[in-house]
């Protein structure tokens, strides 16, 4: 079977340009095929056993799966983060959130940063790798999210500390006051698609990741930014940072309650989409 067959049995559920990539993808992470071996037709070349490994493969993506969640791996700022589907798929736009803490903060030394709903941990090994000498800590409720992310820091030597906690829990302004002005940058991707949005995702993402680390209610949008704003309060230290990821429906709204809740200096960055996707403010 050669490369050109191969992506056309995944057409749908992809359109013709992420069927090839997907498929490259695959042939590259599977097989170790560069782009000159799919022109030439080396896929002819597998072996029996080879074979069936990539007729599962197709199998899965023809259903829908997607394709980190079969290869087990996602590219997340140049490094290969382990995925499963107890965990979001880390994307482009989160990349980007981390390149503007990291550009901002090249040379400051042994910041002390936590990492909010930290899923497979892309974030807070990211900036512990990038970053000069820093203490990171990545927080989640999700223990399965947890074994994943600290997999992920083991592999790559990162040094984070991952820690199972709730944002939401009562008895958390207890934790901040023992944090009280410690802590430099507070980050999080939290929940943030309401629930009347379903109608307008794509079924991979529905049918396959999870619903907890993706949703809130339609009634309270920034029920997760509060709670972390809050605590932002008393943990960060006068001129700590908060970082978000967003809603660009409730931008805002978001910038709004950080206003009031104290924060200064707040700036709004677009994606590579020009999508507003990213938040930032300073505690006073």
């Amino acid at each position: 079977m050669t490369y050109n067959q191969l992506w056309h049995l995944i057409v749908p559920p992809y359109d013709e340009s992420e069927a090839k990539a997907v498929i490259r993808m695959v042939l590259e992470v599977v097989f170790g095929f560069s782009l000159a071996d799919l022109y030439s037709d080396k896929v002819n070349e597998l072996s029996s056993d080879e074979e069936e490994v990539l007729r599962e493969i197709v199998g899965r993506l023809q259903k829908g799966e997607p394709v980190q969640y079969v290869l087990g791996q996602s590219d997340f700022c140049g490094r290969a983060f382990t995925v499963r589907p107890g965990v979001l798929i880390p994307r482009p736009e989160t990349a980007e959130l981390c390149e503007w803490i990291t550009a901002r903060h090249a040379h400051s030394n042994h910041l002390r940063i936590v990492d909010i709903g930290t899923g497979s941990g892309c974030i807070a090994v990211t900036l512990a790798l990038n970053l000069p000498h820093p203490r990171v800590e990545g927080w989640d409720i999700s223990s399965e999210a947890l074994r994943i992310a600290r997999e992920n820091n083991e592999r790559l030597k990162a040094g984070v500390r991952f820690l199972k906690k709730d944002i939401l829990a009562p008895g958390l302004s207890e934790k901040a006051a023992k944090d009280k002005g410690e802590i430099d940058i507070m980050i999080s991707n939290p929940p943030y698609i309401c629930m009347k949005e379903r109608g307008k995702m794509e079924r991979n993402v529905l049918d396959y990741e999870p619903e907890t680390a993706l949703f809130v209610p339609d009634d309270d949008p920034l029920r997760f930014y509060r709670a972390i704003a809050e605590y932002g309060k008393t943990a960060l230290k006068p001129g700590g940072e908060l970082y978000f990821e967003i809603n660009p429906l409730y931008a805002g709204e978001l910038k709004a309650m950080l206003e009031k809740t104290g924060y200064g200096n707040l700036e709004i960055r677009k994606d590579q989409f020009g999508k507003q996707r990213m938040m930032k403010g300073t505690r006073p």
